[in-house]
């Protein structure tokens, strides 16, 4: 694990200086992404995901490609960990803050020291209030909650149950003024029962990306021409450019003036980044 930082004053980021009670001092591993150049989404949920939600998740995570976004979760099991390891997956930085203190002996849940250090070296942070020696306990939970809420613009719930401590994490958003926005789900789910109430006091329900999207700023998918993705190498990106339509392999080759070999060398990383697909023998980009 990398070295644990102190900030304080003006390295406190601007809008947790604004909540009630705010953060006197923050502790930090790894880089946190400038606020002002970044939107940031908290993402929570249950612990005990249904495959619906793990797919919801994943799907919303991955159409913010090649968007200014940073994923804010709080490294629990279930849809914390899961909202990480899309944003991992799809190229944006995450920051993970734990309902414990920093340090490797206490950090929570250690099954995901692993997962830690990976958005770590990914370019994203791990942040905590609490000192660096602190367990986890009930009343840290709560407690970091309202600096995952107090960091983003908006918070996204993932299927919990009416009493659910998620939903401590809207309540925040809704007194910091953030914008709350939830997925409907099954109305034989217990863990919808969160979301639908949460519509019935006025979050934003979002069905598609494009709700996300919009609802975090950005232009939706159908608009304007395509968002190229972050993180692509030259040839990567070469390539992605001249997806303006869908097109098959030869053709590709013959646009970018490339060898078929590395044509479909390239289309594989592209296609384990998430960025393009291939339907009916055609790569568009997603």
């Amino acid at each position: 694990m990398n070295t644990i930082r102190t900030l304080t004053g003006s390295d406190i980021p601007e809008v947790l200086q604004e909540i009630p009670k705010a953060p006197q001092t923050l502790f930090a591993i790894g880089n946190l992404p400038d606020p002002s150049t970044y939107t940031y989404l908290t993402v929570v949920g249950t612990r005990k995901p249904t495959t619906y939600g793990r797919d919801v998740c994943e799907k919303l995570i991955k159409g913010l490609v090649g968007l200014p976004v940073v994923i804010v979760s709080g490294l629990a099991f279930g849809i914390d960990s899961i909202a990480h390891k899309a944003a991992l997956d799809a190229g944006l930085k995450t920051i993970a803050v734990p309902g414990s203190g920093l340090d490797e002996k206490v950090l929570y849940p250690r099954t995901h020291a692993r997962l830690a250090n990976e958005i770590v070296e990914r370019g994203g942070c791990l942040l905590s209030e609490f000192e660096n020696n602190q367990e986890a306990a009930p009343w840290t939970f709560p407690q970091r909650n309202r600096i995952m809420a107090g960091l983003s613009k908006a918070t996204l719930v993932i299927e919990a149950e009416r009493k659910s401590g998620t939903l401590i994490t809207s309540k925040y958003a809704t007194d910091f003024n953030r914008d709350v926005l939830t997925i409907p789900g099954s109305i034989m789910s217990p863990l919808s029962e969160g979301p639908h109430m949460l519509i019935r006091l006025g979050a934003t329900p979002i069905t598609s990306v494009d709700d996300l999207r919009e609802a975090l700023g950005f232009p939706r998918s159908d608009e304007g021409s395509k968002t190229a993705p972050l993180g692509l190498d030259d040839i990567e990106q070469k390539i992605y450019d001249a997806l303006i339509e869908p097109k098959d392999r030869e053709t590709l080759s013959d646009d970018t003036d490339t060898s078929l070999q590395e044509i479909n060398s390239t289309l594989s990383m592209l296609e384990l980044k998430g960025v393009i697909r291939e339907r009916m023998g055609k790569i568009e980009p997603m």
